[in-house]
């Protein structure tokens, strides 16, 4: 990080066999998306019991979130993983799809589970998408400052490019894959350099 940003992401470790992956992201830029971003992770804390229920995480977050962001937003995507049953349950806020990596059908899906954002309505619910996992599926969770950068002619980087970089790395290693999605991206980009909005990217290999 380089500066102050409204981009989050935390693990929500249980045991050596769980987990929970959260990715946010605040709408805005500089101090007042860090402090919203600060206040999500003092209140990730305080949902630690619901971990293995994406639904009730993201619930109880934007009711927690809810009086204190005053016309702030927040978008976020929750991941549940039991690597013991090979299951993981995913929902999210008004936020990019996760990126499923199927190794046994070699098809990138990609998955919408969406409630509202953050900060509009205080009590509301959230789907639920359960996936079964493989060994040698992929799993990628990011926010949109990773397809939004735009290149000379205003076009974005998009969904299509980004799934395709995935597509086409799929034999890399997941470090090697967060270096060529940025990679592909400072390419794509008019002012190699001068990103404009934060990026968060979580990659999740299945061994």
């Amino acid at each position: 990080m380089t500066a102050v940003v409204g981009d989050f992401y935390d693990f929500c470790v249980v045991d050596r066999h769980r987990l929970g992956v959260l990715v946010a992201d605040v709408t805005g830029h500089g101090v007042p998306a860090a402090l919203v971003a600060s206040m999500i992770k003092i209140a990730i804390r305080s949902v630690a019991a619901y971990a293995q229920d994406p639904a009730a995480v993201l619930h109880e977050l934007n009711r927690v979130l809810s009086d204190v962001l005053r016309g702030q937003y927040v978008t976020a995507a929750y991941l549940w993983i039991d690597i013991e049953t090979r299951h993981a349950r995913y929902s999210a806020a008004g936020h990019s799809p996760l990126l499923h990596w199927s190794a046994a059908s070699g098809e990138l899906l990609p998955i919408q589970s969406n409630g509202i954002l953050f900060g509009m309505l205080a009590d509301t619910s959230y789907p639920v998408h359960n996936l079964q996992l493989a060994s040698g599926d992929r799993l990628l969770l990011y926010t949109d400052g990773l397809i939004e950068p735009e290149d000379a002619s205003a076009e974005p980087f998009g969904d299509r490019r980004l799934e395709a970089v995935v597509r086409e790395s799929r034999g890399c290693q997941a470090g090697e894959l967060s270096a060529h999605l940025l990679d592909q991206l400072h390419v794509w980009q008019e002012k190699p350099g001068s990103q404009e909005d934060d990026i968060t990217l979580v990659v999740i290999d299945v061994a």
